[in-house]
């Protein structure tokens, strides 16, 4: 059988296949029928369809085929398994070059995040997300600290979080320094939620909770494809890169409630839901980012079950105090054809944690409002709160079951908004 080509048209499919049908078949030939209005998802659902027809390599041929196009044919049709191939089309020099980059590094990303638990260590995550980054530049540098180095280091979030595990935590700092200046300002630091599995620790999750907790690194997965989308498409600014991992798991050996973490900017912490993890291990690379002194603070991090509650899997969630960096991300997710949305966050969530043994608890005192009292606790780990700083909930980084636009699993969504977002930054 010769392979299936696919082509795009604008035109209703003829009457026999449906008032309205998406797929035409003829002969050797597929043809996705899109109205212009809703063309990009059209493609992308096309590509689902036929994933789930067991049609495993197609060509896509005719002149309609532009790069967005292709790239959402490809995040409807690329499934978990990676079984899924397809031939492209020509396209211009500057289009295969990015088409290139996305596959690469896009996909890096969906993989690591479906990865299992077993074989993604906390140490094999920092491995990984420094050899890629690696990979498209050397102005790279990079150290990493794991085990008891951590508690020498006072890295006291990550090592508290972690030490229920065999598998020791562990924090990648990288340095993106293309001007080769070790003083040179840094634009931008990244920080980076990598909990490779989380049980929910003594705060136990729900099994039915717990099925999809592989992908908890979802954030560390993100900022990392961030940084090197950027690097691929040409970044010359400093950026720093913070991965704060750990295994979040019940033992004789691991945190419970009522233990107090005292962190290197003598804040201190008690810890009322131990599966409430993410934003102790995240306060370690905020602090180290704020002590860099950067123009702009990212973090990104699968937070909170409010955040997908609130937006659903469709969108990443995005909370600042700063409206005109906000605005500047959502501007980019525009031109990246991504999804975010803006979740409230005011100065009266920063004050719903209230401790009679720290200076803070590490849960909010509603139970509403999760996202926002979440991202209120981090922003008492950096200075200047108010300016420059963005924090992502990470709500549309995992789906546990298949849609009409994706595949059961990982879905990169973030990553060309972030990497766009960083090449504006000055």
């Amino acid at each position: 059988m010769s392979m299936l080509s696919v082509l795009l048209s604008d035109k209703a499919a003829p009457t026999q296949w449906g008032k309205d049908a998406l797929l035409s078949f003829s002969n050797d030939t597929i043809t996705i029928h899109y109205k212009s209005d809703h063309r990009l998802g059209a493609i992308q659902r096309a590509g689902r369809k036929l994933d789930n027809q067991g049609i495993n390599l197609l060509k896509l041929s005719g002149e309609n085929w532009d790069l967005e196009a292709c790239w959402h044919f490809w995040l409807g049709y690329r499934n978990a398994k990676k079984s899924t191939k397809v031939n492209w089309p020509k396209l211009n020099s500057k289009d295969k070059q990015e088409l290139e980059h996305r596959l690469a590094i896009i996909d890096w990303c969906r993989d690591i995040v479906n990865e299992q638990a077993e074989t993604l260590s906390p140490t094999e995550l920092a491995t990984q997300a420094a050899k890629l980054i690696s990979t498209y530049s050397s102005d790279v540098t990079y150290k990493i600290i794991s085990g008891e180095a951590l508690k020498e280091h006072n890295y006291m979030g990550i090592y508290t979080v972690g030490k229920g595990s065999d598998r020791p935590a562990t924090l990648l700092e990288l340095d993106y320094n293309p001007t080769k200046d070790p003083n040179a300002p840094i634009t931008a630091c990244l920080v980076g939620k990598g909990i490779t599995f989380d049980s929910g620790g003594y705060s136990l999750k729900p099994s039915s909770f717990m099925e999809s907790m592989r992908s908890d690194m979802g954030g560390a997965a993100l900022v990392t494809g961030a940084l090197a989308l950027a690097i691929a498409r040409g970044l010359h600014h400093r950026i720093k890169l913070y991965l704060c991992c750990a295994d979040n798991l019940v033992s004789g050996n691991a945190f419970k409630l009522g233990d107090i973490i005292r962190y290197r900017n003598g804040k201190t912490v008690e810890v009322d839901n131990t599966d409430a993890e993410g934003r102790l291990v995240l306060a370690d690379g905020l602090i180290c980012a704020d002590n860099d002194k950067p123009h702009y603070i990212i973090d990104c991090a699968t937070l909170t079950g409010a955040a997908k509650i609130a937006v659903g899997n469709d969108y990443q969630s995005l909370l600042s105090f700063d409206d005109n960096f906000a605005n500047q991300l959502l501007a980019s997710s525009d031109l990246e054809h991504e999804a975010f949305w803006r979740l409230p966050l005011a100065e009266f969530h920063r004050t719903q944690f209230p401790s009679s043994f720290a200076d803070m608890a590490n849960s909010g005192l509603p139970n509403t409002a999760g996202a926002s009292t979440a991202a209120a606790f981090l922003s008492h780990f950096i200075k200047n709160y108010q300016q420059n700083w963005l924090h992502i909930d990470c709500s549309a980084t995992f789906r546990k079951s298949a849609t009409a636009l994706w595949a059961t699993g990982a879905t990169g969504i973030g990553v060309r908004s972030i990497a766009n977002l960083l090449s504006q930054l000055k």
